[in-house]
């Protein structure tokens, strides 16, 4: 009778290790799942901010063209008349490059002179003189500084709002880069140290590159876009 007990026992405290050890391993593998699930997210995620970053840098190699279309337009000349298809798949390509020459020469002058409009502008002077006097800009003031950027950089706050999720201070920390303002007049206008500054801009370039990188390394990028 005793020994049929302890029979009992031992199979019952098997199958409970038993139980428990499938419970143990569903879970490993249900926790394992979502681990490698939002790992991926993680890494499609980034390259989709590094292919959108990579668009926005997108700016035609004015001179890489040029030599393109200098050496399109010396095969043009030697297939003379011969094989036209191969020669207007040619002449195609040159008139795409020289498009994009175009395009890129019109888009850098227009750049030129309108950023010579934004440091000539009342928004910029006031800019100015509230960090000389050593003051934050007002509501009014950020209105008025992020339409004037986006006037001149189209689409510029939109882009950084595709790329991560800005808090307002970092938001308006970009708007200043963007129009050259230095590190130490950012902390007057924004009311923050300027360790605040450059922690919110390198902490911004790890958000969206996904790699460490420095204040200087932000503001490389804002300026490209």
């Amino acid at each position: 009778m005793y020994l049929c007990d302890m029979n009992q026992m031992l199979m019952i405290l098997t199958q409970r290790e038993l139980f428990l050890l499938v419970i143990g391993a569903l879970t490993y593998m249900a926790l394992f799942v979502v681990t490698w699930q939002n790992s991926r997210r993680k890494v499609l995620s980034l390259q989709e901010r590094l292919d959108k970053v990579r668009a926005m840098q997108e700016v035609a190699d004015v001179e890489a063209n040029r030599q393109k279309i200098e050496e399109l337009e010396r095969l043009i000349q030697k297939l003379g008349s011969e094989n036209s298809l191969l020669r207007l798949e040619l002449e195609e390509k040159k008139a795409k490059l020289d498009y994009a020459n175009t395009m890129a020469r019109i888009e850098s002058e227009k750049r030129e002179r309108a950023e010579g409009d934004i440091f000539r502008s009342e928004v910029y002077l006031r800019i100015q003189r509230l960090a000389a006097e050593g003051r934050s800009m007002g509501e009014e003031d950020w209105q008025q500084l992020a339409m004037l950027v986006d006037s001149v950089y189209t689409g510029f706050s939109e882009k950084l709002y595709s790329l991560y999720k800005l808090t307002t201070y970092d938001y308006h920390v970009c708007l200043l880069v963007k129009i050259h303002v230095l590190p130490k007049d950012i902390a007057l206008l924004t009311a923050h140290s300027k360790e605040s500054v450059s922690t919110s801009r390198s902490r911004l370039y790890q958000k969206v590159f996904g790699k460490k990188g420095s204040a200087k390394d932000w503001d490389d990028f804002l300026l490209s876009i």
